[in-house]
């Protein structure tokens, strides 16, 4: 495999501490040196002058459909999404057809990234089996297999002794929960948040209160069972408060927020536009700017997109009818930089932990670092040039997102997996 060279960049590694412009040299794969005006006798060099150079960024919560729904996603379409978002490995969630409940499905999951996909691709196992929330699934034999977290996301355990055993299990194995936190019996029937906007546009809600009592639930559970537990998609003002609470009393508590959920309010949505449906719903202000603050204050650990790939067929139906999700995994840099960034709310070395050494510390992945010896997994990204969102060159095979046609000031530059190039923006 050939060298690569990346030079005068602004090398940004939270792992190790370093904010500098330096050079970085790839080698067999790995991070072979870090520092100034180093060179390498043939090898490839790409100049990210006035550019920022991060570890690969990981996106712990993705969508790919593969198994069975091939229409909406495959796990080729979807990393190669990944790859123009800057991402260098993302983690697949179970609810595919079969549900990734068993060694077999894990590893058919495995064995088509490794043939297919161009970035990394960890499984994540259900919980229970057919994630039907009754019976919990073959834990262990997944975890041989390669998932690095559990979750039925999508369905949640409704039956908290259910819940506890799992917990319980994957505390044996320091496996992570990852949980989506809501109680069916709360929402049932709803299209979006529950307040003043559902109620003028004539739509069911969905309360705050149904992902609320749902976190407070697994927070207990957590702490009777010494798990790791993990937010998914923490939406509401309570649901931060909780979990830094959590954090306080000392509990493996950790959790991740969307790029949408802190860029849009319930108030954004074009009306009756299935591209604004998602679950989590969009919140009020006060949720997201909830959000916002706790990723300000290191309440929440990681971004993650919970790309959702639905194709037109099923997404463009009226709005009580159409599946819940949207696509995120080539935007979610651009919103953070937008919100985030250039708002002045933090800095590039929050936004790359965000990316990097969050998601890699919940999933225990030896990732998310530029120490010499780690994987050459790169992210290289701009702040300042504009560009535009057109969902129709989209790499993803669905084209379900609010953000089509959004303008955004920075973004993905090159993504690097393994020591190579696999996606790089033209012009």
């Amino acid at each position: 495999m050939a060298a690569l060279l990346i030079q005068n960049g602004r090398v940004i590694d939270p792992a190790s501490g370093r904010d500098g412009v330096a050079d970085v040299l790839l080698e067999d794969g790995r991070v072979a040196a870090v520092g100034a005006g180093l060179s390498r006798l043939g090898a490839e060099v790409f100049d990210a002058s006035g550019l920022v150079v991060a570890p690969g960024f990981i996106d712990m919560h993705v969508h790919l459909r593969e198994p069975g729904i091939e229409h909406a996603e495959t796990i080729e379409s979807g990393s190669r999404a990944a790859a123009a978002g800057g991402y260098t490995s993302i983690c697949a969630m179970p609810n595919t057809i079969p549900v990734n409940d068993s060694a077999t499905v894990t590893n058919y999951i495995v064995e088509r990234a490794r043939r297919s996909a161009v970035v990394n691709v960890f499984p994540i196992g259900a919980i229970t089996k057919n994630s039907a929330g009754e019976e919990l699934a073959a834990i262990g034999s997944m975890i041989a297999a390669g998932v690095v977290a559990i979750s039925d996301d999508g369905k949640p355990v409704m039956n908290a002794r259910v819940m506890r055993r799992a917990m319980e299990f994957a505390r044996s194995f320091d496996l992570p929960v990852i949980y989506h936190c809501e109680d069916l019996h709360l929402s049932a029937g709803g299209d979006m948040h529950e307040g003043l906007e559902s109620t003028r546009l004539g739509l069911r809600g969905i309360p705050a209160s149904s992902e609320d009592v749902m976190v407070a639930r697994d927070i207990l559970l957590a702490q009777a069972t010494g798990a790791r537990f993990h937010v998914a998609h923490l939406s509401t003002r309570n649901a931060v408060a909780m979990v830094a609470y959590a954090r306080r009393q000392g509990l493996p508590v950790s959790c991740e927020a969307t790029p949408h959920h802190f860029a849009l309010t319930d108030r954004d949505m074009a009306p009756y536009d299935s591209n604004y449906k998602m679950k989590p719903p969009l919140r009020e202000g006060a949720d997201t700017t909830a959000v916002i603050e706790g990723i300000v204050s290191g309440v929440i650990d990681a971004i993650a997109t919970d790309h959702a790939p639905h194709p037109g067929s099923e997404k463009m139906q009226e709005f009580e009818r159409c599946p819940f999700g949207i696509i995120g995994l080539e935007t979610a840099l651009g919103l953070a930089l937008e919100r985030l960034v250039h708002s002045g709310r933090i800095g590039l070395g929050r936004l790359v932990e965000l990316f990097t050494t969050g998601p890699a510390r919940i999933l225990r992945l030896e990732r998310g670092t530029l120490g010499v010896g780690a994987p050459g997994d790169v992210t290289i990204f701009g702040t300042d040039f504009e560009w535009t969102y057109d969902v129709n060159q989209s790499f993803s095979k669905s084209r379900n997102t609010p953000f089509h046609g959004a303008k955004f000031r920075g973004g993905p530059v090159a993504t690097v997996v393994g020591g190579a190039v696999v996606w790089r923006r033209e012009g």
